[in-house]
């Protein structure tokens, strides 16, 4: 209890204190980031990871960024690293661990939970729990299935949950005793990619990228995700992300070329987006004050699984919506596969915006 109480305050934010936000897209196949403005939607830095040391088939995949935006953090998928970058993208800490995929942050707790990339045929059955101040690997945990891929942490801390690319099963992990319980899903099979946590903390959702489905969990108990339904989406749903508010959920669908719009009032699908932007959408990420949702697209030839890469039909891109009104605000053009995005959490969930202005 005292360590958990000590690991609240430091990576507790106070309100107002926050450095101007930023969105940070992974550029898998140029080994770059793009550093994003959210208050201009303008480039503002591109990290090359070549020049600090890697190769050019580091492969970004991944990113993640603390709550007041002072340090960021990215997995390189083909360098066996993670990453810990500050506000002016140098290095100030390094993990190694096979094949790293998503990442999550603990949002009241001094740690961060990495899951295995989908571009393994067979990584390590295990996810990895890392210290984030000093970037010290504190345990891993077995997931007892094969290729731990989708992530996602409790907004009130303390579970993780993952789940498997290979059988249709999740596992939910109490970070603070080490207990997992396991849950079975029915078939078809699903390929379960990508997670998100409703804001409240009452719904966790699952990409299905091989049934077309978004699976519907209810966490009235955080210790045991109880299936509540499937909807049917786009092809290959990917990633999903809830607005602040909890009133709605976007879901990229990358071989369908599209977003879905839902209200978890119900679970409807209101709308499908589809603009020329909209090529292999991939992540997905919200501001902090709400108002924009953020989706990187590859724009590759390859399939949803291709990590190789390497087939660019364009640059990739970062679309940005107005969630009040659905309205496109910009198109940013960034490196090649953009793949994971971020934006800053805050620690203090916005009001409902009414626009964009």
């Amino acid at each position: 209890m005292i360590l958990h109480l000590l690991t609240l305050l430091q990576v507790t934010t106070a309100p107002g204190a926050a450095l101007a936000p930023r969105v940070y897209v992974a550029n898998q196949d140029d080994a770059t980031v793009s550093v994003v403005d959210v208050a201009t939607s303008a480039v503002v830095a591109t990290v090359d990871f070549q020049k600090l040391g890697f190769s050019a088939t580091a492969r970004p995949h991944h990113t993640q960024v603390e709550p007041d935006g002072s340090y960021w953090y990215v997995t390189l998928l083909g360098a066996g690293r993670v990453l810990k970058l500050d506000r002016e993208n140098r290095i100030v800490g390094s993990v190694s661990t096979e094949v790293p995929g998503l990442m999550t942050l603990d949002p009241v707790a001094d740690r961060m939970v990495v899951a295995r990339s989908m571009s393994a045929v067979n990584p390590p059955a295990r996810v990895v729990v890392i210290r984030r101040s000093d970037m010290t690997v504190l345990d891993e945990f077995d997931s007892f299935f094969p290729r731990p891929h989708a992530l996602v942490m409790h907004p009130k801390g303390r579970y993780a949950y993952f789940g498997s690319l290979g059988v249709n099963q999740l596992a939910s992990l109490n970070l603070d005793d080490g207990a997992l319980q396991l849950v079975d899903v029915a078939w078809p099979s699903h390929t379960l990619t990508a997670f998100s946590v409703s804001p409240d903390g009452r719904w966790l959702l699952a990409t299905g990228e091989t049934s077309n489905q978004l699976l519907v969990f209810d966490l009235a108990d955080p210790a045991r995700p109880r299936f509540v339904q499937g909807v049917p989406m786009e092809a290959g749903p990917f990633e999903s992300i809830f607005s602040w508010d909890g009133r709605k959920v976007f879901v990229t669908n990358l071989r369908a070329n599209a977003v879905s719009v839902l209200d978890p009032d119900g679970w409807r699908v209101n709308a499908v987006l589809r603009d020329a932007s909209f090529m292999q959408p991939h992540g997905l990420a919200v501001s902090p004050d709400g108002r924009f949702v953020y989706i990187s697209s590859r724009h590759q030839s390859g399939g949803a699984h291709d990590h190789a890469g390497m087939n660019a039909t364009a640059t990739g891109t970062l679309t940005v919506l107005c969630i009040p009104t659905g309205a496109k605000t910009a198109v940013v053009s960034v490196g090649n596969y953009a793949a994971g995005i971020s934006a800053p959490r805050p620690v203090v969930l916005p009001r409902t915006p009414t626009g964009c202005d």
